[in-house]
């Protein structure tokens, strides 16, 4: 269902015309071959097209003087009559009188705007006609769920709700915002432009989640990346970053809601989720989960464990969570577990495709950063070399078209399970390689990883010794705080 132009149809006794406004339509028209240069480009940032014009005739002649601007030709009531005679349109339209009789009817240009506001507003009207209607149809005739038909009810108003503004913003209002941005740096405001991830190596480079952008964290099964995400999750909603807690939303279509609070419950509190499974708790275990639980109970995380999501259902659920809760970050766990029902037909590759552009679309339309969990190929395994192991951007699944709609890609590693890296007998560490960075600086992070607690912190210079800088770093710093 999409929000298409409705045509003009035979009215039967006793049915409502759609609406419309013939004096607002004649006025655009009138307006039009008054004063061309001027009203034609109030029709283009209005968003005008044919379709906004309910009667045939006044199409058919907008249709016209739209392709003779297009193309920088004169318009006027003689050029625009002599062009549809050459088109064979003219009778289409009521002859050459009607054409002069639009400009008898217009008694001044001035007022080109208010005539093309009132056209479009009709236009909006008859296309949430269409899209009711067609809602409608689908309840009676589709099989398809209630939710999956709710979702794409959503999807037609919203893209009728993204038409009523232009495109074009206020430039001199940019360059100013972002001075102003540049002044509160410079006052020693903080430089981080997005949403603190907590670990502070990581945000050195991407600057933080910002809003708007497609955040993908990528790497092979069982290498912690569902951990890291979940930390992000809790270092968002408890403000660990900057001390302001944000509600975050979270799509998880692997775990289940009971085994993320679990594995979220154990991490905060030290304790280990595999022992108390076992029904090992201790006294001093037990304070510790307590006092989790009181932490936790007040963060403000929606978690939506639905599986086998359509991309269409997840973006409406998406909406409704940003209408009821004021999401800042949006979670998905895991990408190819997402299905695309209109591209499923087209292949895996295309329906990714498809999968990654509404996910980034989504970032956009709710001006939130979107962080997307993904799985990589066998790739890295088979690699052979001196950096077995080592994920590359070509190594995401499916489809590269991942690696082309993400602003942030991270490819997460942990040399441990690769016996042949230099570092494989470094248990805790992880490195979190930023492969591209639309905004920024890429390069490696190295974080610590408690496989006991699943909790992801820092890897300090001079606390880990497996990330020591060199002895020439060490000395250059030391002369710099000497001078």
């Amino acid at each position: 269902m999409s929000p298409a132009s409705v045509d003009p149809v035979p009215v039967s006794r006793g049915e409502r015309v759609p609406p419309h406004s013939e004096d607002a339509e004649r006025g655009v028209l009138g307006s039009i071959l008054l004063d061309a240069s001027r009203v034609m480009d109030l029709c283009i940032e209005g968003q005008l097209t044919a379709e906004s014009f309910y009667l045939t005739p006044h199409r058919v002649l907008y249709e016209v003087v739209y392709e003779m601007s297009r193309r920088g030709d004169t318009i006027d009531a003689l050029t625009v009559t002599e062009r549809l005679r050459n088109l064979d349109r003219l009778d289409r339209v009521g002859g050459a009188a009607a054409v002069d009789q639009l400009i008898d009817s217009t008694p001044t240009s001035a007022h080109a705007e208010y005539y093309i506001d009132i056209v479009r507003q009709k236009h909006l009207l008859r296309s949430i006609l269409s899209c009711v209607r067609d809602v409608e149809a689908e309840c009676f005739r589709s099989p398809e769920s209630a939710d999956h038909i709710l979702g794409q009810a959503e999807q037609s108003l919203l893209s009728i709700a993204e038409s009523r503004h232009g495109l074009v913003g206020s430039w001199d209002q940019a360059i100013k915002d972002t001075m102003a941005h540049v002044e509160h740096v410079l006052n020693g405001g903080k430089v981080l432009s997005g949403i603190p991830t907590g670990f502070r190596n990581l945000d050195d480079i991407i600057l933080g989640m910002r809003p708007g952008e497609m955040i993908v964290l990528a790497a092979r099964p069982s290498m912690g990346k569902t951990s890291l995400a979940m930390n992000i999750v809790e270092n968002v909603v408890l403000g660990k970053g900057d001390r302001t807690p944000r509600p975050v939303g979270v799509f998880s279509l692997e775990m289940s809601r009971e085994s993320l609070a679990l594995r979220m419950l154990c991490c905060h509190a030290g304790v280990s989720a595999f022992r108390l499974a076992k029904g090992f708790v201790s006294r001093a275990n037990h304070g510790k989960l307590v006092q989790a639980v009181s932490v936790l109970s007040k963060a403000q995380i929606c978690l939506d464990d639905t599986g086998g999501l359509d991309i269409m259902d997840l973006r409406a659920r998406a909406r409704r969570m940003m209408k009821k809760h004021q999401i800042q970050l949006i979670v998905v766990d895991y990408l190819q577990m997402l299905h695309a029902r209109e591209a499923a037909a087209q292949g895996r590759q295309l329906e990714t495709a498809s999968i990654s552009g509404n996910l980034k679309s989504l970032a956009k339309e709710l001006k939130v950063p979107v962080l997307v969990l993904s799985q990589l190929s066998r790739a890295p395994e088979q690699r052979t070399g001196g950096q077995p192991g080592r994920p590359k951007l070509s190594d995401l699944r499916d489809s590269g078209a991942i690696e082309q709609d993400a602003d942030v890609v991270c490819l997460m590693r942990r040399p441990r399970m690769y016996p042949e890296d230099d570092e494989h007998e470094d248990l805790t560490l992880a490195i979190v390689d930023v492969a591209k960075h639309r905004n920024g600086p890429t390069g490696e992070v190295r974080l610590n990883f408690d496989d006991e607690f699943t909790r992801f912190t820092d890897r300090a210079h001079g606390v880990d010794a497996a990330a020591a800088p060199p002895p020439e770093v060490v000395e250059e710093q030391m002369g710099m705080e000497t001078t």
